[in-house]
């Protein structure tokens, strides 16, 4: 399927890849200020950059002169780096400053994106804070006499709700209240979290728990899905067997995590431990495509099928 983009994204996109004069994409070598959101396995991960204008004697009055970003994602995620840096510029913020852009401003600069796509204006504006808390660290600026909660360290040791796609449960419920998410649908969309396996959608602890908690909602009545089948937790399994799990895994976790993206997976055929697959959709012939398959498709069949399985692009 083709994303319904604003033509002000897509000319953005078009802008980065042809390295157009004035676009971002890049890195600053020796940064003020670093960081980085998401992960690669995800399919989707942000490294940004910022350098300032020092002032002499007051840090608090740094202004941003230039900004760059390296990204592992689609059309909505180069758009999203490429809106969030010329805002910076185009605002001469301070880092501080820097902390009121949210993700709904670079939607609003991209003319809208489509509702499975917000999670790439997201990731900047996470990595942005990354590379703020970053800076402060280098220029000595205490964020919490600020009154700006360091929540990074935190997120990062809690209790990972969403395996698939490491989402740990404080990250989740800041994201939550941040951004009004009512509804499962609306946090895969706004941050990736129960795009995958789904298993986390109704587990005890899980993502209706945590919107019930903090709304008060119910989740009477909902379906839990069964557990994806583990690698190694029974006898060996027969040819037959082997096929079947792999088919299942790839129809139940793969392909809605393609999918939620708009792409999609062909299985052409199964060798012993190789399978032989394409991505098709809004994946098909993207640049990432080798590496889509390699770490992702390829490491969720190891984790449920078989550690020696390896895919193979055809």
């Amino acid at each position: 399927m083709a994303w319904e983009y604003s033509e002000k994204t897509v000319q953005l996109f078009m802008d980065a890849v042809h390295g157009k004069p004035g676009t971002h994409m890049g890195e600053i070598e020796n940064p003020d200020g670093l960081g980085e959101h998401g992960s690669i396995v995800c399919g989707d991960a942000l490294r940004f950059t910022f350098r300032v204008r020092r002032h002499p004697s007051d840090p608090l009055q740094d202004v941003i002169t230039e900004a760059r970003y390296l990204t592992f994602g689609c059309t909505s995620a180069i758009a999203s780096s490429e809106a969030l840096c010329a805002i910076i510029e185009q605002g001469g913020y301070t880092p501080i400053r820097a902390l009121e852009i949210k993700n709904e401003d670079i939607v609003r600069y991209l003319n809208g994106l489509p509702s499975q796509k917000i999670h790439c204006s997201v990731m900047g504006a996470e990595a942005l804070e990354a590379a703020v808390f970053n800076w402060a660290q280098r220029r000595g600026v205490d964020l919490a006499k600020l009154g700006i909660k360091l929540t990074m360290k935190d997120e990062n040791e809690g209790r990972i709700v969403c395996k698939c796609f490491s989402v740990s449960e404080p990250y989740l419920r800041r994201k939550i209240r941040e951004l009004n998410l009512r509804t499962i649908p609306e946090i895969t969309n706004a941050i990736k979290a129960g795009g995958a396996c789904m298993s986390c959608h109704h587990a005890p602890g899980g993502l209706q728990d945590i919107l019930d908690e903090i709304w008060g909602t119910s989740g009477a009545g909902a379906h839990t899905p069964e557990p994806p089948p583990a690698a190694g937790s029974s006898e060996p399994l027969s040819l037959f067997q082997r096929i079947k799990r792999i088919e299942r895994v790839i129809e139940d976790q793969v392909r809605p995590m393609l999918k939620s993206d708009g792409g999609d997976l062909e299985l052409v055929d199964i060798k012993d431990n190789l399978v032989y697959c394409r991505l098709a959709g809004a994946c098909a012939g993207c640049p990432g495509a080798a590496t889509t398959l390699k770490m992702m498709v390829e490491r969720v069949l190891k984790e449920h099928v078989d550690e020696r399985i390896r895919v193979i692009a055809v």
